[in-house]
């Protein structure tokens, strides 16, 4: 499947991702290539979570409609494919 993740940093700290499509599934690390090979791994850990707890998978949203969310703004924009 393929998700939208948004990279944000702070000027004193190392760079974060966020999955908008999956609420609470984040991850981070200290270079920009870094956070965007680990994503996947981290999508596919939440939702197995979700999965193991007999959570539904919320539906994703177009990247349009999570580009509009000030929650996101000033981030970079990546799209990842988790298995």
């Amino acid at each position: 499947m393929r998700f939208p993740i948004v990279v944000h940093k702070d000027a004193d700290t190392g760079y974060g991702v966020t999955v908008p499509d999956l609420p609470g599934c984040f991850s981070a690390g200290d270079t920009l290539d870094g956070v965007i090979e680990s994503a996947p791994e981290a999508i596919a850990c939440h939702i197995e979570g979700l999965l193991m707890d007999g959570e539904p998978v919320p539906a994703r949203a177009s990247l349009e409609a999570h580009q509009g969310n000030d929650d996101y703004r000033g981030g970079v924009w990546a799209i990842v494919v988790s298995t």
